[in-house]
């Protein structure tokens, strides 16, 4: 349970050796999801041993290349292993045209139902839930649409005390569904016990915010306002900070100052352009706003 993330690519559009672009895997209270897939993303979720057929829903942020390239070949991949569980895909009006013209043109088949979640908003929206998680867009500030994503661990029920519960006799299993739901047990003759007394509160619950590619945009801190773990971009520093407006990317002072705006609890950066060699740079520049402070690295692993 909570959350572990493990970085598979974090790096800006042209890939290098040991550089890959945008590509994360996401376990959050039991569902597996992979978020943006570069170029080379298969290679790299086995690299990791990460169980294919364990990925039901992929999120894809935005329709350039550097974050979507390597989706059709995981597909097809998929189709190889002859998958048979269904795959949601999250992303920009227009990818299904895309992949599926791919998939077409390329004779390539699939043995599972490919669904595809197509997102046009430019507000936020939630465009997942069940019972264990909720996943809402971040509307970003790029050159094309573009979303993050919010994934919110769901509250779990609360605990039996089950010391104080075995004190009173008129208990049964039967009960015990109610009292994990959060009501008082009512005892035979009106007297009421606290559910305070009968149980322990849950465990904590995480989120975690994918924020990439963006310029500054200040108006997504409440929407990304405590957050466990918050992933931003940084493709420049400071010393660069004239191409941003132009390219719509962020600075690692930026991705500090959004950090501490919003209070989040850690701040992970990435997208380094092939600007520069010493990634430590960004944390440095970074932390001149946050104190916590990462640096997203292939194949590094994040728990909360």
């Amino acid at each position: 349970m909570g959350i572990q993330l493990t970085i598979l690519g974090c790096h800006s559009a042209t890939p290098r050796t040991n550089a890959h672009p945008t590509a994360q895997y996401l376990k959050i209270n039991e569902r597996h999801i992979l978020i943006d897939c570069g170029e080379g993303t298969q290679v790299l979720l086995r690299q990791q041993k990460v169980p294919f057929a364990k990925i039901k829903h992929i999120f894809i942020s935005h329709l350039h290349g550097d974050h979507f390239f390597g989706l059709v070949g995981l597909i097809s991949t998929f189709g190889l292993l002859d998958r048979r569980t269904e795959l949601h895909i999250y992303g920009p009006k227009g990818i299904k045209e895309i992949i599926t013209l791919q998939l077409k043109l390329s004779k390539s088949w699939t043995s599972f139902p490919l669904l595809f979640h197509e997102l046009e908003s430019k507000e936020s929206e939630v465009i997942f839930e069940d019972k264990k998680l909720k996943v809402s867009t971040i509307p970003l500030d790029h050159r094309v649409y573009t979303n993050g994503f919010l994934f919110e661990e769901k509250p779990s029920l609360r605990k039996l005390n089950m010391e104080n519960v075995s004190m009173e006799s008129e208990i049964e299993i039967c009960d015990y569904h109610n009292l994990k739901n959060g009501k008082d047990f009512v005892k035979q003759d009106g007297t009421v016990i606290e559910n305070e007394d009968l149980t322990l509160p849950p465990r904590d619950t995480y989120s975690y915010a994918f924020c990439s590619d963006t310029a500054y945009k200040p108006d997504i801190v409440p929407m990304i306002k405590g957050a466990s773990l918050l992933y931003h971009e940084s493709t420049f520093l400071e010393d660069k900070k004239n191409l941003t407006e132009r390219t719509k990317h962020s600075t690692a002072k930026e991705a500090g100052l959004i950090a501490k705006a919003a209070e989040v609890k850690t701040l992970i950066l990435g997208h380094y352009s092939s600007r520069y060699s010493d990634l430590n740079e960004f944390k440095l520049e970074a932390e001149t706003e946050f104190n916590n402070v990462e640096l997203a690295e292939s194949g590094k692993v994040f728990s909360v």
